[in-house]
């Protein structure tokens, strides 16, 4: 059985998430230790587990959490790849980079994140039932405006300035796109806004050790697999370049995928999947009834 993880990002964390796993099941509980070990926080407390400045390093334990449970009972992976932060969770459950290493890592990346939107605040808005092209022709002709996420083919998030952002809603609007939806953000993450976290962190990264991922993990930057020599480089310029989730799904078209299973907080990457590989069976994986659900399914068959 082929299958592809896809590893959650931000924007679909949930209160007292993983709290049900976390109270049933040892693997999923000894991960939430074990982070909190590392981090001297208390992650299992829901209140600083969903404190929204823990967002980042909570949906990579939660990740790595529930890839230990399904690797114990499933087939190894054949390909993983995540939406921005995903790309971690994905390189931590591939062996390119340790656990330990990688909350770290996380928890310094969200601070330079946090800082640069501070610094640079922006808006993003996502734009629905038009081409990426035409998308990005619009940002093209406004200043401070930039396509942040190809997600599908009818689906593209715009980042930027306030003022440019609110510019292209407009202009979207006017030219009679009916579907233009802020946002609830204060970062304008994937565009030349970030730059100040892109550089902080690229500064970071080099006394960081990676190897060779064990499964393939696919870059949103590149829609190219992460290698050794790739993957510091390619994830500073994550940060001020769009992501191309949609061309990393139809980059693996040839790997023969039986099944997408999505791990962490919500449902978005599982739907995003439906929408470019048709008839390929998709699965989320962020409680225990689900946990059980996808198990069961996959027993079934």
């Amino acid at each position: 059985m082929n299958i592809c993880y896809l590893f959650s990002g931000q924007g679909s964390q949930f209160p007292k998430m993983g709290q049900d796993l976390y109270e049933s099941n040892p693997i999923y509980k000894k991960t939430i230790d074990e982070a909190s070990s590392v981090l001297n926080l208390n992650l299992a407390d829901p209140d600083i587990f969903d404190n929204s400045k823990n967002t980042q390093i909570a949906i990579l334990t939660m990740s790595v959490a529930i890839y230990r449970i399904l690797s114990d009972k499933l087939p190894k992976a054949t390909v993983g790849m995540g939406l921005s932060l995903g790309e971690y969770s994905a390189l931590v459950a591939a062996k390119a980079l340790s656990f330990q290493s990688g909350l770290k890592l996380v928890h310094d990346r969200s601070m330079y994140m946090d800082e640069a939107g501070e610094k640079n605040p922006g808006a993003m808005a996502a734009v629905l039932g038009i081409s990426p092209d035409d998308v990005k022709h619009v940002c093209d002709e406004i200043d401070g405006v930039y396509p942040a996420n190809y997600n599908t083919a009818k689906q593209t998030v715009i980042g930027g300035t306030k003022d440019g952002v609110k510019k292209a809603m407009e202009t979207f609007k006017a030219q009679g796109v009916k579907r233009v939806i802020p946002l609830k953000v204060a970062v304008a993450s994937h565009t030349p806004l970030m730059q100040l976290a892109s550089d902080k962190l690229f500064n970071r990264l080099a006394d960081e050790d990676f190897t060779e991922p064990e499964f393939k993990v696919m870059s949103n930057t590149t829609a190219e697999p992460f290698t050794a020599d790739s993957v510091k480089q390619t994830l500073v310029e994550q940060l001020i370049n769009p992501t191309h989730f949609m061309q990393d799904l139809q980059a693996i078209e040839d790997d023969g995928i039986d099944a997408f299973i999505e791990i962490g907080p919500g449902n978005t990457l599982s739907k995003l999947a439906k929408k470019t590989v048709k008839g390929v069976p998709t699965y989320n994986v962020d409680s225990v009834d689900s946990l059980n659900d996808l198990l069961n399914t996959l027993k079934e068959d």
